[in-house]
Order: structure tokens, then C-alpha cells, then sequence
């Protein structure tokens, strides 16, 4: 029962961890990051089964940390006021070619990182750019001026 306990106490800390670390952490992680991230992994293996290297224990942590994602995902799925703390919330990046610098700096990224992103899109100017998203997963999504215009009403499909 230990260990349950413990995997469900560990569990409850990386979900906040990764919603205080943010998108664009996550979205784009250096190699250095990487391995941080399996140091991590390994420091969590130990403090939920302690010193008990058996297979049970370890079954009994994947179990419970499984069960508790599944939760998860039927609270946010059941309660959708729930899901922007537990998926998050995309942000409006730019709206009409104008870059939301306030958004940038709750969100903790550089303009250049926007105009990178952009230019990985095949955007040459911001001001094209309709609205930006940075999405709720770290990617990022344009629509441009060019894009919306060329977007046609849904044909009926006929019936069969």
C-alpha cells in the first residue's frame, strides 16, 4: 500500500511541475534537457518504491500512476471546466499581424522564437498572420491572410 501511496503522491507532484514548467518548455527540450528528464525519471523510480526492487512494487507504481492518468482524463473529459488545468489553454500569440507581447511574456517566449516559429511555417512577415496560436501541446499555428481567403464553404454532399 506503500507504494501506491507514494506513486500517487509523485504523480500529483510532476502533473504541477509540468503545468508550472510551461508549453514551449516541453514543446522544444535541448539534449541536456533530455537527460534531465531521465535523471528525473530515475529519481522518481526511487521514490516511489523506495528500496523494494521487486516486480510487484514496480507493477504496483506503473499501476497506480496508469490509473491516475486515466482519472484524469475522465475528470477532464466529464467536467470541462477542469480542462484547462489539466490540459491548458491555448494562447492568442498574434491577432491581425499585430504580436500580443503581453501573451509573450506570460507564456516566457521571445519574439524571435515567434518569427522562427513563423518562418518554419512558411511565413515571411508577421503582418500576413491573421491569428497565431500557441496551442495548449507547445506547437505553434498560423492562419494567415492568404489562407483565409482561399477557404471555400463546405460542398453538401449528396445523400445516398
Amino acid at each position: 500500500m506503500e507504494t501506491v501511496l507514494r506513486a500517487a503522491i509523485i504523480y500529483l507532484f510532476l502533473f504541477f511541475a509540468m503545468r508550472v514548467v510551461g508549453k514551449k518548455e516541453l514543446s522544444g527540450m535541448s539534449a541536456f534537457e533530455l537527460v534531465l528528464l531521465v535523471i528525473m525519471g530515475d529519481l522518481v523510480q526511487q521514490g516511489v518504491t523506495q528500496q523494494d526492487t521487486s516486480v510487484t512494487a514496480a507493477l504496483l507504481a506503473i499501476s497506480t500512476i496508469i490509473l491516475l492518468m486515466i482519472a484524469m482524463s475522465w475528470v477532464s473529459f466529464r467536467f470541462e471546466k477542469v480542462t484547462p488545468i489539466t490540459e491548458g489553454r491555448p494562447a492568442i500569440v498574434v491577432r491581425n499581424g499585430r504580436v500580443m507581447r503581453e501573451v509573450l511574456k506570460i507564456e516566457r517566449i521571445t519574439e524571435d522564437e515567434l518569427f522562427e516559429e513563423a518562418r518554419g511555417q512558411g511565413i515571411g512577415d508577421i503582418h500576413d498572420v491573421i491569428v497565431g496560436v500557441l496551442e495548449s501541446d507547445g506547437s505553434f499555428s498560423f492562419v494567415t491572410s492568404s489562407q483565409g481567403h482561399q477557404q471555400q464553404p463546405p460542398q453538401a454532399t449528396p445523400a445516398v
